[in-house]
C-alpha cells in the first residue's frame, strides 16, 4: 500500500476516534470522498480491505488504524 493512502486512513482513522469515540466504525468508503476522482487508489483500499485482509464491511477504526500503523 502506498505511503499517501496509509498517512490517509491514519489521519480518517484519527479523526473518527477524536469526534465519535473509541469504538466508531468505518468502511474502506471513509477514506475518499464521494466523487471517485481517484479509482485507482479506491481499488487499492478496497483490495487491502476486503481481499488481504478479509475484513467486514464495517471494522472499527482504532483496529484499522493499528494494522496500517504496523505496516510502516
Amino acid at each position: 500500500m502506498r505511503d499517501t493512502l496509509k498517512r490517509k486512513i491514519i489521519e480518517v482513522c484519527n479523526k473518527k476516534i477524536e469526534s465519535k469515540g473509541e469504538n466508531v466504525g468505518l468502511s474502506f468508503y471513509a477514506f475518499f470522498a464521494n466523487k471517485n476522482d481517484d479509482p485507482e487508489l479506491l481499488m487499492e483500499a478496497a483490495k487491502w480491505w476486503i481481499v488481504e485482509k478479509e475484513l467486514d464491511h464495517f471494522e472499527k477504526a482504532k483496529k484499522i488504524k493499528i494494522m496500517v500503523e504496523a505496516m510502516q
